[in-house]
């Protein structure tokens, strides 16, 4: 069962509303409707805009609906959670869009050092490749700022892609920039309903004044593509409920066999063999999630056993892979590696065999181990073809 066949299959899923001729995926909370509404009105009123999306879907996280106002606008595209990406693939993503003269900027939304401010060195033929994020508002908005005194930017995306915790970064920065911050939190410019209540402002320079404005993360109204609302899902833009842990996973499954993934991982063969032979010494961890619980540290025992956990889970999908006899490209072959699979991580990630849930445990903690990057580092989406050399 190939890429496609998954994507078949999917047309089956309940709520998420997938039609039988290949159509649109339905799934649109009311409270996104009215902060669509929203903004499209402030982005009328805004002088740049910051488009985030995520690093490992570059394509496929955009909100369709937007862009024609998007690129009407200044425009930077941030492609967020950087580090879980695939650093060659992303960099071909970072040339398609500067061949279409969009800027784009891969960035970690967490770390601050990637989203501040750096000296800018005007006689620097390689300046843009040593931007921060907001070295590179500033110069977009150099044309109007002289004009201007005070600039609205906007910061848009769908649910997920680390809008908030760009946010974030950029208000820490701000407050240390403008104390005054400190006391006044948020900077309120209009009531939302939903899970953001208000579309906030917060000052990052001054003379002349540049605002960023907060947004609720929203999505189109309906997905067209399936495969593009699965990895949506994947990436957690749609909650897992809607398209339910199982499908994700057998996505991802299907992803990883197609493109070999797991054959990459050949010297863990040798590893494990390596260290199983002093298994019986290793304590036996039976935890209830790999997410920690509580806002601390993790022990050297507790790192130990996830990397341990990673080891074994990426073994043995290496071992089903390189011993599978079947046709990739068969979507009844995919489907046996994929049951087979199921059954190898269930032992690997240690769930009781007799659980009821255990399927469901399975999958949970599969997509935490891809999710948090400890799977490695992937880009789903394909970059378009585009000519090179312009």
């Amino acid at each position: 069962m190939g890429v496609k066949g998954i994507v078949k299959k999917a047309v089956e899923v309940g709520e998420m509303g997938f039609n039988k001729d290949g159509g649109a995926i339905n799934w649109f909370p009311g409270h996104m409707a009215a902060a669509t509404r929203a903004i499209r009105s402030r982005l009328k009123l805004s002088d740049l805009v910051i488009e985030v999306r995520d690093a490992r879907i570059p394509f496929s996280s955009a909100n369709q609906d937007l862009q024609p106002q998007l690129s009407a606008k200044r425009r930077v595209i941030a492609l967020n959670k950087k580090d879980l990406a695939n650093a060659n693939v992303l960099n071909k993503w970072v040339r398609y869009f500067d061949s279409s003269n969009q800027d784009c900027l891969p960035i970690n939304a967490h770390s601050r050092s990637s989203v501040r401010k750096t000296q800018f060195c005007a006689h620097c033929p390689s300046w843009i490749a040593s931007f921060q994020l907001l070295d590179l508002v500033e110069f977009k908005l150099k044309e109007v700022m002289s004009r201007e005194p005070t600039l609205l930017v906007m910061v848009v995306g769908v649910p997920n892609v680390g809008k908030s915790a760009l946010i974030n970064s950029i208000h820490q920065i701000a407050s240390t920039r403008f104390p005054v911050q400190e006391k006044m939190k948020r900077a309120t410019v209009g009531p939302l309903p939903g899970v953001t209540q208000d579309i906030a402002g917060y000052k990052i320079a001054h003379q002349p004044s540049i605002y960023v404005l907060d947004t609720p993360g929203v999505l189109v109204p309906n997905i067209p593509n399936i495969e593009t609302g699965l990895k949506l899902a994947l990436a957690g833009s749609v909650k897992d409920s809607v398209v339910g842990e199982d499908r994700i996973v057998q996505y991802l499954l299907t992803v990883l066999n197609t493109r070999g993934s797991p054959l990459h991982w050949k010297h863990l063969a040798k590893q494990m063999e390596e260290t199983s032979q002093i298994s019986e010494d290793k304590p036996d961890y039976n935890p209830k999630d790999l997410r920690p619980k509580m806002k601390k540290l993790p022990n050297a025992s507790d790192l130990l056993y996830v990397k341990d956990l990673v080891r074994e889970v990426q073994h043995a999908l290496y071992v089903t892979l390189s011993e599978f006899g079947g046709n990739i490209e068969d979507e009844n072959d995919m489907e046996c590696l994929i049951e087979h699979q199921f059954e190898v991580l269930q032992k690997a990630l240690k769930i009781p065999h007799k659980s009821s849930e255990a399927r469901l445990m399975v999958s949970k903690k599969f997509l935490t181990l891809f999710r948090t990057g400890k799977l490695g580092s992937f880009v789903l989406d394909d970059v378009p073809e585009f000519n090179r050399e312009s």
